[in-house]
């Protein structure tokens, strides 16, 4: 929660079903303002489609900004976030997760219920990340 307003408003919203269709994951960015406040969070969810469970954060990144267009649900000017985010079902049991920049990935999952998340950093500076260390590479 953000500030004494409640939720910070999402600014980019994504769902990617499996091919199976047993998944979903479910990609946000939320902006929170104000004093002391400030934040941009991107988080990616798994929901499972045939059981009755809320999503499961994932993945957590705190992000640097600025966002495109601020403060607004805009899938178009927003889209990635602020990290250019990215999300591809390598197989129906394999998420695969792509960003660039330098975020804070404060939360990494790397199995849930049986379906395997990896994640890897696209920036051409080719900084290593902890998630760039740890994780497979997808086959």
């Amino acid at each position: 929660m953000f500030g004494c307003a409640g939720a910070a408003p999402t600014v980019w919203h994504e769902e990617l079903p499996s091919p199976d269709g047993k998944w979903i994951a479910i990609a946000e960015t939320q902006q929170g303002g104000g004093f002391g406040t400030a934040a941009i969070l991107t988080t990616i969810s798994l929901k499972g489609t045939k059981i009755s469970n809320a999503p499961q954060v994932v993945l957590g990144f705190s992000c640097d900004g600025p966002v495109p267009r601020p403060y607004t649900l805009d899938n178009i000017a927003n889209v990635g976030g602020t990290v250019d985010l990215k999300m591809q079902w390598v197989t129906p049991t394999h998420l695969d997760v792509t960003y660039r920049g330098h975020p804070d990935v404060y939360l990494q999952t790397v199995k849930l219920w049986g379906t395997d998340i990896s994640l890897r950093n696209l920036s051409s500076d080719n900084r290593a990340t902890p998630a760039d260390s740890v994780l497979p590479k997808p086959q």
